[in-house]
């Protein structure tokens, strides 16, 4: 595919893969049993790509930088992401590595993934085409922990940007070795707004709540924002932390994707210079659209659906 445009917006770095979702289970399968589920549901997964995916159904210009395998799963990565006008030039396909795959299991407002990362475990530093990062206007990056390839030279990848003059936002999202290793003291300087939720900041500032955790790296963060669901978001702001209610959804459908959609929202009126307070609030309306449909791009297939769900069901015009 083409560059859609010679001046992108954001360009998103990160993992691929296909989400398999199963609907409908009454239990968690145990070692040696079996549990049957009651929909299935295979679409766009990964963190990343579906922040790009939605992030691009709002009107924002988005470019990807990743990996993925030579494979029916990767078809189906391209396909979605050129379906919502996502600039995929520079994702990059192995011969020899296969696309991941995420099986989801599903329960009301929460969810049990396993991952297969595949060639997402494979992209590198030297990957990272810098004259078209510069075409953008912000650098996004989600899932340090699934790209082991990349995540030790994060500093350096932040620091690039903001010398090619983006600003810059980063999603940690979870550990699955839950040792949350990440030179913040030597990374957040760069970022421009951290994002993480907050099981996450607690665990990467080994703390024991959201204050505690900003309070610790306060002094050389930029913009901390950190979800917690429907108790809503939470913002320091580099002077004190102000709070967003969430826009709650009495028919949840699936939260897949729910945080993603959030910092979609976020980015969206962040790049646009809106006050924090507005990126706070848009960012928390994309999260609960994103809960009335199955899987994390279901609500966002173009900017009507968006902005009927925004007005039916949460009274709230765009």
């Amino acid at each position: 595919m083409e560059n859609i445009s010679s001046h992108l917006d954001v360009i998103v770095i990160g993992e691929l893969n296909v989400d398999i979702i199963l609907y409908g289970m009454d239990q968690l399968p145990s070692v040696g049993k079996e549990v049957i589920a009651k929909e299935m549901k295979v679409t766009l997964g990964s963190s990343s790509a579906i922040f790009a995916s939605n992030l691009s159904s709002v009107g924002t210009k988005v470019g990807f930088i990743g990996k993925i395998g030579n494979d029916n799963f990767g078809k189906i990565v391209i396909g979605s992401l050129e379906d919502r006008k996502v600039d995929t030039s520079h994702i990059l396909r192995s011969d020899v590595l296969n696309t991941g795959i995420t099986m989801v299991l599903s329960f009301d407002q929460d969810r049990a993934n396993v991952t297969y990362p595949g060639a997402m475990d494979e992209l590198y530093l030297s990957d990272i085409d810098l004259g078209f990062l510069k075409q953008a206007k912000h650098l996004h990056l989600s899932s340090t922990f699934l790209q082991p390839g990349i995540k030790n030279d994060l500093p350096m990848l932040f620091s690039n940007a903001k010398k090619l003059g983006l600003t810059t936002s980063l999603d940690p999202q979870w550990d699955p070795q839950e040792e949350w290793d990440l030179p913040l003291e030597e990374l957040l300087p760069y970022v421009d707004v951290f994002m993480p939720n907050e099981k996450e900041l607690m665990g990467l500032t080994r703390t024991g709540s959201i204050k505690k955790g900003i309070d610790k790296i306060k002094a050389f963060a930029n913009i901390v924002v950190v979800k917690n669901g429907s108790e809503g978001s939470w913002a320091w702001n580099g002077e004190e932390i102000i709070h967003q209610t969430a826009f709650l959804n009495s028919n949840v459908v699936d939260c897949t994707g729910a945080g993603d959609s959030f910092n979609a929202g976020f980015v969206h009126q962040f790049i646009n210079e809106a006050t924090l307070s507005k990126c706070l609030e848009f960012g928390s309306l994309l999260g609960a659209i994103n809960t009335t449909r199955a899987g994390g791009i279901g609500a966002f297939s173009d900017l009507a659906l968006i902005k009927s769900i925004a007005e039916e069901t949460f009274k709230y015009k765009i």
